[in-house]
């Protein structure tokens, strides 16, 4: 079995977790979306391919050069310049702006390098963040690197790392329903 293939399982054995714990939160089709750069839209082909999908994913939106993460998302200008795309920063901002968008309670964003170039001695090739927003307030950032690795398989560890980072932000979300007690919002620099 090749890396790509566990890589494809840990995926599907993750969608089987993520759309019960989705559906416990409701089943109103605005549940959680995504906001993709270097999984170019992964994320959301993986997701439909599980039945009852529509149920708690209304889409999401894949954003890969720097315009439509201004436009779609409200990116700000002065953070693509000042910490670039591929930044903490620049996920937690793609988040928040995918769960307004689609009026969501939760979204994952991935911005990453996946390869063969584009990566610099900052930001080599692997080299991808991701944020979770929950509530409008960006909860989670975290960097991934998967260095030394082709293009593809950069792109299925960020699929599975996203939605491992789902499945987290899936399972606080009900846990603040069943206790009812909500987190205080932080400030983006906090969490990079």
């Amino acid at each position: 079995m090749t890396l790509a293939d566990r890589l494809k399982g840990d995926i599907e054995a993750l969608l089987r977790r993520v759309l019960p714990e989705a559906l416990a939160l409701g089943d109103d089709g605005a549940v959680f979306t995504f906001a993709e750069s270097c999984t170019g839209g992964m994320l959301a082909s993986a997701l439909t391919s599980m039945p009852g999908a529509s149920r708690v994913f209304p889409g999401s939106v894949v954003v890969y050069g720097n315009r439509s993460k201004r436009e779609l998302l409200k990116v700000g200008s002065e953070t693509l310049e000042r910490y670039g795309a591929v930044s903490g920063q620049c996920a937690g901002e793609m988040a928040l702006g995918a769960a307004v968008l689609m009026k969501t309670r939760l979204a994952v964003s991935v911005t990453g390098i996946a390869g063969p170039d584009g990566g610099s001695r900052e930001k080599p090739v692997g080299t991808v963040w991701f944020a979770l927003c929950r509530d409008e307030r960006v909860t989670k950032i975290k960097k991934g690197l998967y260095a030394g690795h082709p293009r593809g398989t950069v792109r299925l560890y960020a699929t599975r790392t996203a939605l491992r980072l789902l499945l987290e932000g899936l399972t606080e979300a009900r846990k603040r329903v069943l206790v009812d007690s909500p987190v205080p919002p932080r400030p983006l620099e906090d969490l990079v």
